[in-house]
């Protein structure tokens, strides 16, 4: 039973967790961090090794990476109930495999109120899973071709974009429209070149008269 004068618990989300939020939080808080930038150069382990997204400071982050303009870009930190803090833990635990590590940063809330210490999952560049600088388009084609036991590497990339956009008009983020306009170029271009089917009637004519020539030489 924890003590109730036990420090809350906050947890901040920057990735899956903006869009897909932690069980049992009870209070969640717009907001953001600094000294950080946005990256998809972490990966998973398995044979597809998908990517995703990792916090890292900006003068590793800026490396052959789009620049964002200045300002903090809002994003959402989360209390979770007291009693529920230790299953919490062990669920990200097990969400956050894959050269992940705990680190505690301040969370500042957008209202202007005291800054929080929040609990955050980065992939540091000493992990194994972390890639480093990757050339945009060589990214964005491993992104569209890559899934996991969670889905679509790009439904991931595209949930991202969809649930930073929909927090506010500053909470974008450049790095992550860009890969996903490239994964959707990519995406388009093998939905324009792919063989479509042929119609019903025209495929029944084409098979009746592959048969009608294999008879004959047989004949």
């Amino acid at each position: 039973m924890p003590s109730s004068d036990a420090p809350d618990f906050w947890l901040y989300g920057y990735g899956s967790l903006i869009w897909k939020p932690p069980p049992h939080f009870d209070r969640r808080v717009p907001g953001w961090v600094t000294g950080y930038v946005r990256r998809f150069w972490q990966v998973g382990d398995g044979q597809r090794r998908l990517v995703s997204d990792t916090l890292l400071t900006p003068s590793i982050g800026q490396r052959g990476s789009p620049r964002h303009p200045r300002g903090p870009r809002p994003r959402l930190a989360y209390r979770i109930l007291p009693d529920r803090v230790a299953q919490v833990k062990d669920y990200l635990d097990i969400r956050e495999v894959n050269g992940y590590s705990i680190h505690y940063t301040p969370f500042h809330p957008a209202d202007g109120s005291s800054p929080i210490s929040t609990l955050v999952y980065i992939g540091a560049p000493d992990n194994d899973q972390f890639v480093g600088p990757q050339d945009p388009d060589e990214l964005a084609r491993h992104i569209l071709a890559s899934r996991g036991p969670s889905g679509l590497n790009r439904d991931y990339l595209f949930n991202l974009e969809t649930a930073l956009d929909e927090l506010s008009p500053d909470s974008g983020d450049l790095h992550v429209s860009d890969l996903s306009h490239r994964v959707r170029l990519l995406e388009h271009e093998a939905n324009t070149t792919a063989p479509r089917p042929l119609p019903l009637d025209t495929a029944v004519s084409q098979h009746a008269s592959t048969v009608e020539a294999d008879e004959l030489e047989k004949a």
